[in-house]
């Protein structure tokens, strides 16, 4: 049985399977993105209190199987991660590269299901 998570008045067990892609599905998400990346989703999950159980990073998309606790909505907590790590790539790479721009790294959309 997976481990259930407690808050003061609420015992929880949310788990979702979220997607998300770059941009125009640029193939971005290789190199040192990619090594970079999943620990600039875990570091921001942190901050809204969740945790990233699963995660792979594919060549044009991203999977994730998040753990989102019940005071949070999923699309605050994902619209949170995909905005700070536009913003965090644009500043570590925005130098480097003309087309990392901060808000325009993410597509608007994302795709999200309950996991068990």
């Amino acid at each position: 049985m997976d481990k259930i998570e407690n808050l003061n008045h609420t015992k929880w067990d949310c788990k979702y399977h979220v997607v998300s892609i770059p941009k125009d599905r640029r193939k971005v998400l290789y190199g040192q993105l990619r090594v970079h990346l999943g620990e600039v989703f875990r570091g921001l999950a942190q901050h809204k209190e969740s945790q990233i159980e699963e995660g792979h990073l594919m060549a044009d998309h991203v999977h994730m199987m998040i753990s989102i606790p019940p005071k949070y909505t999923v699309s605050n907590v994902v619209g949170y991660i995909k905005g700070k790590s536009a913003i965090h790539l644009a500043r570590v790479y925005g130098e480097r590269k003309r087309n990392f721009t901060g808000q325009s790294f993410w597509a608007r959309r994302y795709f999200v299901s309950t996991v068990g």
